[in-house]
């Protein structure tokens, strides 16, 4: 069960110094001294499938804290998995009780048998406590505008009655199929959200690949706060790292040289692994192979019988930070989670990427896109098994020249918007500009 109550909130909450605000005379934060401010940031991430979010989260928080804007950051998630990495950055972060994605999209408690409702008015109000408490001056909320069931309505209304406080909404590049956004945004009036409490919207992701300020149909005031900011470049990650990569690769006695399988958080991702491990792999390119830790138990067990007949497969059940072993693979078969595929073009890796086609189908219309490009080979999940990867392992890797080049530079983009952002925030509430 997830610890939740208040010694929590003190642990991971820092008191506010004196010293970095200053305070209007009426009571509330005000506008801060110029010379001593310190920004307050919160990420809300929702976390009910794969840890594809709070990867994302945590690049973006390590981003801000290391760029030259003075912030404090507290990250709201839905997942207690990955919170070492936080705490190993000085990350400060509140959990939510968990809830998990099901087949249908609909919702339920990950581990908690309490009924949906009751999880998400649960949630709602720790979100809105934690931001009466904290006071910040930007939420950043990650890919749903109202969050998971509307929990966010309440923060999003209190946070509209402070004029000093800013809300940004950062979406992947692609949600799903035109038409599916189109119903499920509108059920949720999302670009009503948008409308009343945004004040940006910074999409991840290169117009080259797919615009959804047009592939849509939002109103032109909604996609007039849209702004693409490019992929995250992946090898970003490992300069956050707190030992040299290189070591952490040397203590998992890895070889040199390999094929590396993943398949996201593991939860659906059975099909793919089993196949994988039945891949005859040779001494001179074995195979690697990531689970997950969301791979169920059963799973895992088939795995341990698969790599005993196959002497040149490892199995890695966890991996502090997949990304190194995707810099380190020769070739990569993979899901395509968001995270996995800026790994691939950070890398510029030769891949084969089984994407999800359900609940969503985001990842088949990205891996599909970067096919049409040449950056990528793509094969349905239906068509999975060892005969079809072993075939691709052994073809030519696709178009190896004349690759667009992609705008991998959000992790540089981020800190200037939010600057600009703040900036013109500052120069609204001090009525100097």
């Amino acid at each position: 069960m997830h610890s939740i109550q208040s010694p929590r909130l003190r642990q991971h909450f820092p008191r506010r110094s004196p010293k970095k605000l200053a305070l209007k005379k009426s009571g509330g934060l005000g506008h801060r001294a110029k010379a001593s401010h310190c920004y307050r940031i919160v990420l809300y991430s929702h976390d009910t499938m794969g840890l594809g979010h709070k990867r994302r989260n945590l690049l973006i928080a390590q981003t801000l804290q290391k760029s030259r804007l003075p912030v404090e950051i507290l990250v709201i998630t839905g997942i207690e998995e990955g919170n070492e990495a936080l705490t190993a950055a000085g990350i400060n972060y509140v959990n939510l009780p968990s809830l998990r994605k099901n087949g249908d999209g609909s919702y339920s408690g990950r581990d908690l048998d309490l009924p949906l409702e009751k999880l998400i008015a649960w949630r709602s109000q720790l979100i809105l406590k934690t931001i009466q408490q904290f006071q910040p001056d930007v939420l950043m909320v990650d890919n749903v505008p109202r969050g998971v069931e509307r929990e966010l309505d309440p923060s999003l209304k209190y946070l509209r009655q402070r004029p000093e406080s800013l809300c940004v909404l950062g979406l992947r590049d692609i949600l799903d199929q035109p038409g599916t956004v189109q119903r499920d945004w509108g059920q949720a009036d999302n670009e009503r959200a948008i409308r009343r409490y945004y004040d940006a919207v910074w999409v991840y992701g290169d117009p080259q690949v797919y615009d959804l300020r047009h592939e849509y149909g939002f109103a032109p005031d909604v996609t007039a706060k849209m702004r693409p900011l490019g992929y995250f470049h992946q090898g970003d990650r490992l300069q956050h790292l707190t030992k040299p990569w290189q070591e952490t690769l040397s203590n998992w006695k890895l070889p040199s040289r390999f094929i590396l399988g993943a398949v996201g958080g593991g939860q659906d991702g059975e099909t793919l692994a089993i196949a994988f491990a039945q891949i005859p792999f040779t001494a001179d390119l074995p195979g690697v192979l990531l689970t997950g830790p969301f791979m169920p138990e059963s799973v895992r067990q088939k795995l341990k019988v698969s790599a005993q007949n196959n002497p040149d497969l490892t199995i890695l059940p966890y991996f502090s930070e997949p990304t190194m072993l995707m810099w380190a693979a020769e070739r990569v078969i993979t899901m395509g989670g968001y995270n996995t595929t800026c790994e691939i073009l950070s890398f510029q890796k030769p891949a084969l990427i089984i994407p999800r086609i359900k609940p969503r189908q985001e990842q088949w219309l990205r891996a599909t896109r970067l096919k049409q490009l040449g950056l990528v080979d793509v094969l349905h999940p239906d068509q999975v098994n060892a005969q079809n990867l072993t075939a691709w392992l052994h073809s030519a890797p696709t178009n190896q020249y004349n690759k667009p080049v992609l705008n991998l530079r959000a992790t540089q983009q981020l800190p200037l918007v939010l600057g600009q952002l703040l900036s013109t925030r500052n120069c609204f509430m001090s009525q100097a500009c």
